[in-house]
């Protein structure tokens, strides 16, 4: 009877040589310093944005604001004063009255900043009507 046919074992593993291991030596630098700047305009524009938010709210704020004081029948002075308050700083304020409609819009432009301190930015608005109520209350 034959006796059956062994495998041949594997090879065994084969160690790097020096120079393979120098060769690899400070890749994980080279790519950390491409990487690093990348994740520095990714969480600026982040942030950039979160503040782009924050002044688009009060922008709404503001407008909400000035057109309810208004609908009461607050002075115009005292409206305007109070949404200046609550806006971000810089922002533009415009009153309009139509009849019984009072509309105040609330805007501002949000630039970049840093290396992009030329570029325009974006313009937020907030916008808001009431109806001016009546002195009288109708029977």
């Amino acid at each position: 009877m034959r006796e059956p046919a062994r495998r041949a074992a594997p090879p065994a593993p084969v160690a790097r040589s020096a120079q393979a291991a120098t060769s690899q030596r400070g890749s994980v630098t080279a790519e950390t310093a491409v990487a690093l700047p990348a994740l520095v305009v990714v969480l600026a524009l982040a942030l950039w944005a979160v503040g782009t938010v924050d002044a688009q709210l009060r922008c709404v704020d503001a407008a909400r604001l000035a057109a309810r004081a208004l609908a009461r029948g607050d002075p115009r002075a005292a409206a305007v004063a109070a949404a200046e308050q609550a806006a971000p700083p810089g922002a533009g304020i415009s009153v309009t009255q139509s009849g019984q409609l009072v509309t105040v819009v609330v805007s501002l432009r949000v630039a970049m900043t840093g290396a992009w301190t030329g570029s325009p930015g974006l313009q937020v608005q907030g916008r808001a009507s009431a109806d001016a109520e009546d002195a009288e209350p109708q029977p």
